[in-house]
Order: C-alpha cells, then structure tokens, then sequence
C-alpha cells in the first residue's frame, strides 16, 4: 500500500521535506497539533508541556506499558500563526540526535482538505541519514494515518 505522507531527502543534504494532504478542513488540521488532548491520541504519547505560542515551549513523553519512559521529546516554539505556520525546535532526549529545527506549514486546499508541509533541518546529512536509517517514513505515516482518522471522527461529531 502506497504511503500517503510523502519524504523527500535530496543526497547530500542535511534536510527532508515532509508532505500529506488530509481529508480534513484546514481548521481541524492545524488544532491536531496544538489541541493536546488530540496530540496524545494521534502521536501515542504524553503532553507534559504545549505552550503555543511565540518562545513557549513544549514536551512529550511515552511510557511503556509498565510505565517506564521510553521517549521524551522537547522544543521551542520560535513562530506561531494559527492555521497558517509552527516553527520549532524538536530534540529527543536520551539519543545520540542533535536538536533539529522544523518548518511546519498548514495549507488549505479546499473548504474539506488540507496539506501539511514539514521542512526539517538537521545539524548534519549524517544525523538526517540516521534518522532516516529508523523506521523513521512508517512512523509518521503511521501517526498521520491516526490523526486522520481521529480528526476525521472528531469532524462528524
């Protein structure tokens, strides 16, 4: 089955561009980012922290089943426009993985469709190619697929 979140890494480059178009109003879109009630469910994870705005910051956390963390992730929000753009830092604590920077841009496409466009800088093209070296394209296809879904459930309320 085809991957509807699509990744572009040019060789030789430190950066990929992210895209997924998404049967969702431009609105819902960008409140599954921000909402962290819609955040847990669709990436499966924790919302210590979602400050959005300008200079706020956010955190996440995943524990196993037994309750142990087995991921935690923080950032700085450095730009926020509702509907339109985030940009921030991402860092996974506890990994060999420098901070990286994210571009995400929220596009409507219809008055029932909208894309998402992730531009990701990494320090170095071998920290990308690592990244990308992880199950790095099934994960987010995977967590988009559920944000889709759930979002979508949210819509027919």
């Amino acid at each position: 089955m085809e991957q509807k979140t699509k990744i572009n890494a040019e060789g030789g480059k430190q950066d990929l561009v992210i895209t997924r178009e998404f049967d969702l109003p431009l609105e819902l879109l960008f409140k599954a980012y921000i909402i962290p009630e819609i955040v847990e469910q669709w990436m499966s994870t924790k919302v210590l922290k979602l400050e959005n705005k300008k200079h706020g910051s956010w955190e996440f956390e995943t524990a196993d089943a037994k309750g142990n963390v087995v991921f935690k992730a923080n950032g700085v929000i450095h730009e926020f426009v509702p509907n339109k753009k985030i940009i921030r830092t991402f860092e996974m604590e506890n990994t060999p993985f420098p901070v990286q920077l994210e571009f995400l841009e929220f596009e409507k496409i219809s008055e029932h469709t909208s894309k998402l466009n992730m531009h990701i800088v990494y320090r170095s093209g071998g920290h990308r190619d690592q990244m990308l070296a992880l199950p790095f394209a099934q994960g987010i296809n995977m967590a988009h697929n559920r944000l889709q879904d759930l979002v979508s459930k949210l819509n027919n309320r």
